[in-house]
């Protein structure tokens, strides 16, 4: 019996890790040409993180995620926070403060490191997924990010949900002004790096990724004019021959590619809030259909299958203060005021619901007069 159990145990550990691998969340920026910065990001995962939009008040007293409470920081959030939670979580997997400074966590499996719980420095202990959530409640700029960044201590934390392990996680920074840093945990330290680009996806680690474009420095959006080869006038088929060799699969290394190129090569909007439209419309290339991404498992009890999709895609404007985002479920836009929320929330924790359905208009009738 006790085999019985340990077995059930392993395969149930495993096969939760299996829904980890099955992760491709991407992020990218833009800048329109009023100066406003506006983000987007998509969540996938094998699983339904059953998400909700989690609105922090300042001056919220806020605890670690660590079991046991004594041995994590406690501190006093100095900005209200509006953003994306997971499993029920009081964290931000992808969120907005008052000021403009936006994180957003993204799944980094195989290279996230992490420490062991140490006495001397319980007060600033935290699990990895409690980090955004301290860079926003206390930070307003990528400024302040970059000298305060590594004042906290992030230990392990297994959580029950992910199968015992502690999540894997590495943090995209930006802010109002158009600054953006990447922050990973590596062997136990926490690493930053300037981040030009604004674009993020997963594993392996970000300078990587920065190396691994100068595979692609032959792309261009500008189509391949014909040429005179052997005697032969050579012409490309159709439009798109200049991104010819675009990476098209849905690995971290490949989506990091595409959308550094559409988002460099994006038209610029006159204003931030034109922008949050058409980052959508760039965030939609990121989509996974359901059954495209699978991560296939074979237990004594037969196979499991898990099939990635994208959860929710969320576009923060951070000059106006916006968080707007749709579901899987259904491809309304739903769109959040940041001040509006904080002040109707009354300095209280609130929670929005990010359920949705798709919605059709019958337009059956509706002829043009």
């Amino acid at each position: 019996m006790r085999t019985k159990v340990t077995i059930t145990i392993l395969i149930f550990i495993m096969s939760s890790t299996s829904f980890l691998r099955t992760n491709a969340c991407t992020g990218l920026r833009l800048i329109a040409e009023d100066g406003g910065v506006v983000v987007g990001r998509t969540l996938e995962f094998g699983l339904d993180p059953n998400s909700e939009v989690l609105v922090f008040p300042a001056g919220k007293e806020i605890t670690s995620s660590l079991a046991d409470k004594s041995k994590g920081i406690t501190y006093t959030s100095k900005y209200g926070i509006v953003g994306a939670n997971g499993f029920g979580f009081d964290i931000h997997a992808d969120g907005i403060n008052e000021a403009g400074l936006y994180v957003g966590l993204h799944y980094f499996p195989g290279y996230a490191s992490y420490n062991q719980p140490d006495p001397s420095k319980y007060d600033i202990s935290m699990a990895a997924e409690d980090y955004g959530t301290w860079l926003l409640a206390n930070f307003a700029s990528i400024e302040e990010v970059k000298a305060n960044y590594d004042k906290v201590f992030l230990v392990e934390n297994p959580i029950e949900v992910l199968g015992n392990i502690s999540l894997p996680a590495h943090f995209v920074i930006h802010d109002k002004s158009g600054a953006c840093v990447v922050v990973e945990p590596l062997s136990g330290k926490l690493v930053i790096y300037d981040n030009p680009f604004g674009v993020f996806t997963n594993s392996p680690t970000f300078d990587w990724h920065v190396t691994n474009l100068n595979n692609y420095m032959n792309l261009s959006v500008v189509n391949v004019e014909p040429f005179d080869f052997a005697g032969q006038k050579l012409r490309a088929f159709g439009e798109g021959s200049g991104l010819r060799g675009l990476p098209g699969d849905g690995t971290p290394p490949s989506r990091f590619v595409r959308a550094a190129v559409y988002s460099q090569s994006a038209v610029k909007q006159a204003t931030a809030s034109l922008t949050v439209p058409q980052v959508f419309h760039l965030m939609n290339n990121f989509d996974i259909p359901v059954g495209s991404v699978r991560e296939v498992f074979k237990t004594p009890d037969g196979t499991k299958v898990f099939n990635e999709i994208t959860s929710w895609t969320s576009v923060i404007d951070l000059k106006n203060l916006t968080y707007s985002f749709k579901t899987y479920q259904g491809q309304q836009v739903c769109q959040i005021d940041i001040q509006k929320t904080l002040k109707a929330a009354k300095a209280k924790v609130g929670r929005i619901s990010m359920n949705s359905e798709f919605v059709f208009k019958d337009v059956s009738k509706d002829f043009k007069k």
